[in-house]
Formats: C-alpha cells, sequence, structure tokens
C-alpha cells in the first residue's frame, strides 16, 4: 500500500496548481525549455560537486572547506530524503495529468521539499560567506534552479520555498559549527 501525504499538501496542492501550471506552460517555448532543462540538471550535482572540489584553488583554507562543505551536504541529503520519503507529496505533473506537463525526468514520485532548491540555497549562502566574489555566477544560477523546478512541472512552489527553509537551516548550521 501506498503512503498517504499529509491532508494539508491537498489543500495546498489546491492553491498552488493554477500558478504551476501557468509557470509550466511557459515550457513550451523551447529556448526557455531549454535553459530550466540546463539548470536543473546542473543542479542535480554537477555545479555543487566542481564548487566543493574547487575550493583548495578558491581560498587559503580551502581543503577544511572541502570537509565542511562535504559533511553538511551529506546530512542536508539524508535529513532531505527522510522528510522526502515520510511526507509523500506527489508531484505536480502527476497529480495534475492533464494540466501540468514534466518536462525533465524525476527521480522518484514525490516533491517535497525540493532537494535542487536545498542545495542552491545552501551552497549560494556558504558562497557568501567564503567566497562572496562568485556570488554575481552562484546567485542567478541558484535561482534559475529553483524556478525550473516549478516550470518543468516537477515541484510545486511550497516545495521550492520549503526547500530553500531547508538550505538556509543547514548552511547557517555549518557556518554555526564549522565556521
Amino acid at each position: 500500500m501506498r503512503p498517504r501525504p499529509l491532508v494539508v499538501f491537498d489543500r495546498l496542492d489546491l492553491l498552488e496548481w493554477q500558478f504551476c501550471q501557468r509557470v509550466s506552460r511557459l515550457s513550451l517555448y523551447r529556448p526557455w525549455r531549454m535553459t530550466l532543462q540546463a539548470a536543473s540538471r546542473l543542479g542535480d550535482w554537477p555545479v555543487w560537486v566542481l564548487l566543493i572540489l574547487a575550493q583548495p584553488w578558491l581560498q587559503p583554507d580551502g581543503a577544511w572547506r572541502v570537509l565542511q562543505y562535504t559533511l553538511i551536504a551529506s546530512v542536508a541529503i539524508a535529513i532531505y530524503r527522510l522528510v522526502k520519503t515520510r511526507l509523500c507529496r506527489e508531484r505536480p505533473y502527476i497529480t495534475y495529468r492533464s494540466g501540468i506537463q514534466c518536462n525533465a525526468p524525476a527521480r522518484d514520485r514525490y516533491s517535497f521539499p525540493s532537494g535542487h532548491t536545498m542545495h542552491a540555497m545552501m551552497f549560494s549562502v556558504l558562497v557568501a560567506a567564503h567566497t562572496p566574489w562568485l556570488l554575481p555566477v552562484v546567485i542567478p544560477l541558484s535561482v534559475l534552479i529553483a524556478i525550473s523546478r516549478v516550470g518543468l512541472g516537477l515541484h510545486y512552489t511550497s516545495d521550492v520555498i520549503a526547500g530553500a527553509a531547508m538550505g538556509y537551516g543547514f548552511a547557517l548550521l555549518s557556518l554555526y559549527l564549522m565556521g
């Protein structure tokens, strides 16, 4: 038997589906869809792994930052997966098959919270603290990653907001514990 999502998600789905449908319709325009798909693929892991591995060349205490970023990313992934598999909110394109099109592959059927957005926010805050000169690249990419999750039909807006809040919290925890 499939787990039942929280009732609050049923209500949120109804509130958000029209907005998600409008945003996802923009993906009918091929250049925009391709931009969102590229951002989504980068947000899967490549850009963040490159950021972690580049730390020794980006700052004097870079070797320590590799450890810090790897540890907080691992903790974030573990907690994110626990939350996602317990709350079981289905993705918008599953719930609203006729109204929202999926324009990118999904790893699973659940959408809450957005892991892509969580990592984008987490690494944006860490970059702001340690290598702020990278922000002109990281901030626009992170915003585009968050937009892509709704635009590709993979997440509701509240999924993205929750993922951003989690990422912010993980980054602050990391900065508090490890500087």
